[in-house]
């Protein structure tokens, strides 16, 4: 075989065969797990859908590594858990990249090295990240077989520290950092993600958050016209623009909402009661709900607020929620739909600090939000490994970082010969059986 290119999806079928102990000769690699996140990457297309929208400016009869090659090769590596393109230096070389990228693990041209990598996040303009944005939207439109009836929206920033003077750095009070503030955007039902947006390190303002929403909301109606939306944040998301919008366009929200003296004067009558009969039951802590319209100086109408009020030993706790949604009593509103929303900051952990997303040490904002996107493409890799494992597997449930440990982290011999590529695992890999099921649920179905 002295092709460069490996036939398609030649390699799960090597996976996908008994493990063995060793081979004679070969090369040794220690991410011998990577040819699953190859396989789940070919099913989504990911690298070809993101490289359709950058235009490549290079000459076409001088050009060595591919758009999607190059954007195949930096989405491995960060998946693999090396976050710098400093990394692709050695791991252009590395047989298992090689195979994953489409070439021979001896015989096939290296890969992209870190200049090239780059030049390639320093590459698009502002209208091409808009167009990467919209990938990643359509990506998860297209993970739904039929439109959905109903879809919950959780937002969210995170703080993302700098490194150095970059562009649309400032310096946040409550943090006591100099950080990017970058907004996340998840579909609570399956935990996957819809957009990533880099921004300042301040909290946003209203016309921003309606401007994000609005643009998203846009793309999702040209597809799913008739699905229900919640959007669902915290209170400083609770903006008076952006609750007009929302019941302007038919969209449901649920924010989080600040309480002040008028709200807690409304729910005193149920929060004496809940508080009095704390004290008569000797209970260590006793909880209630309040259900009242309020209007805001800055509202033009009443809008429905639900308290959750909770009497301990220490005293009343009062915590407030704004919505437009009709059903439900306070107590379904705030425990069952709001309290969920804590699950998207577990998702925003494992994209920031199991996929090292804050990794956004370039000067250019355009250039960290690429970094942004292809940290999310990552996510998604993995996220699509994690769903393809059984459901009676502890992995079904796992972290990122335990899925890297445990299927990725391999080592494993590979081995070129002229008709085939053999890639030997330790005959006692603990993760074989698992290893084998994925690399065959993964692979597509032949045509």
């Amino acid at each position: 075989m002295t092709d460069d290119t490996l036939l398609p999806f030649a390699f799960p079928a090597v996976c996908a065969k008994k493990v063995t102990a060793a081979f004679d000769g070969g090369r040794i690699t220690s991410d011998g797990g990577v040819m699953l996140l190859a396989a789940a990457e070919r099913r989504l297309r990911l690298a070809d859908r993101l490289a359709a929208a950058i235009r490549d400016p290079r000459d076409p009869h001088r050009v060595t590594h591919a758009m999607a090659d190059i954007l195949r090769a930096r989405i491995f590596a960060i998946a693999c858990g090396y976050e710098d393109a400093n990394d692709l230096d050695r791991l252009r070389f590395d047989p298992a990249f090689k195979i994953a990228c489409g070439r021979l693990p001896d015989s096939g041209r290296d890969l992209a090295s870190q200049p090239t990598c780059s030049r390639l996040e320093n590459l698009p303009d502002l209208r091409t990240v808009i167009r990467l944005g919209r990938v990643l939207v359509d990506l998860w439109l297209s993970s739904y077989a039929v439109p959905p009836e109903s879809v919950t929206l959780d937002i969210d920033d995170t703080v993302d520290v700098v490194h150095g003077h970059q562009q649309l750095s400032l310096f946040n009070a409550h943090h006591d950092e100099r950080c990017f503030l970058p907004i996340h955007i998840y579909d609570a039902a399956t935990g996957r993600p819809v957009a990533m947006i880099l921004r300042p390190g301040k909290t946003p303002a209203g016309k921003e958050i309606r401007s994000y929403l609005r643009r998203l909301v846009r793309m999702i109606r040209r597809v799913w016209p008739t699905t229900r939306i919640l959007i669902r944040g915290d209170s400083h998301y609770g903006r008076t623009q952006v609750m007009q919008w929302c019941e302007k366009n038919g969209i449901d929200y649920l924010f989080g909402f600040a309480g002040n003296k008028v709200l807690k004067r409304l729910v005193k009558e149920t929060a004496d009661d809940i508080r009095t009969r704390r004290a008569l039951e000797n209970k260590p802590v006793l909880r209630g709900y309040a259900d009242t319209r309020y209007g805001a100086n800055s509202w033009k109408v009443e809008r429905r607020v639900c308290a959750r009020i909770e009497a301990t030993t220490m005293g009343l706790d009062i915590r407030f929620v704004v919505t437009n949604l009709a059903e439900g009593s306070a107590e379904h509103i705030y425990d069952v739909l709001y309290c969920a929303r804590g699950q998207a900051e577990n998702l925003i952990k494992m994209h920031k600090s199991q996929l090292a997303s804050d990794r956004t040490s370039c000067r250019s904002p355009i250039a960290n939000q690429v970094r942004l996107i292809l940290h999310t493409a990552a996510y998604w890799l993995m996220l699509t490994l994690r769903d393809a494992v059984p459901a009676t597997d502890d992995l079904r449930k796992a972290e990122f970082a335990t899925l890297r440990l445990r299927l990725l982290k391999l080592g494993a011999r590979v081995t070129e010969t002229a008709s085939r590529i053999r890639i030997a695992f330790a005959a006692a890999c603990p993760q074989a059986d698992i290893f084998r099921h994925l690399a065959g649920a993964l692979t597509p179905a032949p045509p």
